[in-house]
């Protein structure tokens, strides 16, 4: 595939004592969820529910992670769910 066409992205994902960031290539017009399917992030962290957990980019949340596309730099976050506690 033609370098020109490959977006430069991280995707990052954070739990108590450990965070994982990824440097991903990917082809320009990627969603953001086959971005993060992609980045190989689900192999590391096998804990990570796309299904239930959110997706954001620089801390605002992709409501629409399957169509939203990535730019050149962004920074797709991979949200912990909020457990409160009595």
């Amino acid at each position: 595939m033609d370098k020109t066409n490959q977006l430069s992205i991280e995707v990052a994902y954070a739990e108590p004592g450990r965070q994982v960031i990824l440097p991903v290539k990917v082809p320009e017009g990627t969603s953001i969820w086959d971005a993060v399917l992609l980045s190989g992030i689900m192999q590391k962290v096998p804990t990570i529910d796309l299904e239930t957990q959110a997706i954001g980019v620089y801390g605002k949340i992709a409501r629409k992670a399957k169509e939203q596309t990535v730019t050149e730099g962004d920074r797709i976050e991979i949200y912990r769910p909020a457990i409160a506690s009595a």
